[in-house]
This record gives C-alpha cells, sequence and structure tokens, in this order.
C-alpha cells in the first residue's frame, strides 16, 4: 500500500466528521432576537469572524485527526477515536446548548468538557508524534476564547 493510499481513508474519515460538526454547528446556531439581547464582553469578535476562524479550525482538526491516526500504535486507536468522538460530540454540542437551548450557563459546562477533550488528545498524541498535537495548539486557544466569552454572557446576564 503506498503512503498516499495509507492516509486516504483517514483522512476522508476525519475530513467527513469535521464536516460533520461544522453543519451540525452551522444549523444550531440561531443569531436571533435572544441571543443579540445579550450583553457581550468587550473583546468580543464581530459575528464574520467565527465562520472563517471554525472553517481553518475544522482543517486543522481534520488534519491533525487523521496525522494523529495514522501516527499512532495500533493498540492506542482506541482509546484515541474514543477522545475525538467525544471532542466532536462536545463540539457539536456546544452549538445547541448556547444557542437553541439558550443556556449559556449549561453552555460553559459543555465547553470545559470539551476544552478538557483537547488537552486529552493533545496529551494522548503527544508522545507518539508531536507535529499532530501541536497542530491542535490552535484549536484549543480558540476554545479557550470561547469558554472565556461564553463565561462572560453568563456573569454579564
Amino acid at each position: 500500500m503506498t503512503s498516499t493510499r495509507k492516509w486516504l481513508g483517514p483522512a476522508i474519515v476525519f475530513g467527513l466528521g469535521a464536516l460533520v460538526v461544522a453543519i451540525l454547528g452551522g444549523l444550531g446556531t440561531e443569531i436571533g432576537p435572544w441571543y443579540r439581547s445579550l450583553e457581550k464582553s468587550v473583546v468580543q469578535p464581530p459575528g464574520w469572524v467565527f465562520g472563517p476562524v471554525w472553517t481553518a479550525l475544522y482543517v486543522i482538526i481534520a488534519v491533525a485527526g487523521a496525522w494523529s491516526w495514522m501516527t499512532a500504535a495500533p493498540g492506542a486507536r482506541r482509546g484515541l477515536a474514543a477522545l475525538w468522538i467525544a471532542n466532536a460530540g462536545l463540539n457539536a454540542a456546544w452549538t445547541f446548548v448556547f444557542f437553541t437551548l439558550q443556556q449559556p450557563l449549561a453552555a460553559v459546562v459543555v465547553i470545559v468538557a470539551l476544552w478538557l477533550t483537547i488537552v486529552l488528545l493533545m496529551r494522548a498524541i503527544w508522545p507518539r508524534h508531536r507535529g499532530p498535537a501541536l497542530l491542535l495548539a490552535p484549536y484549543l486557544a480558540w476554545v479557550t476564547f470561547a469558554a472565556w466569552l461564553n463565561i462572560a454572557i453568563v456573569a454579564l446576564n
């Protein structure tokens, strides 16, 4: 099996996974009267920033996922898969909890759990190959910032 063919399956799986999470996030994001009425942090970026940032992050997540999968020891893949699935689920869930259910405090719980799965992924990947672990750093940084924005909304409202 050529190197390219070896990467094709994981690249497709992680790419489609990231696409599904992005679509779910888009479907769950309702910038309506409720959200507009909320007091937000002074460092809240304009709405147009979120789409491009998340698009870039989903590409990074897919690349890091495929790369980590291909460099993981076969015996470690089950645990790695569980972390990736938990991360994707929490990523998609945050949007629904925050925007659809309009529960910013519950969304803090979700985003903290999401943040923890990123840290656990980075920690699990690091010993085998540092590249995909480091590739997740922008994702961790953005989710940290998003958590702060979420907490600010809870505190201000």
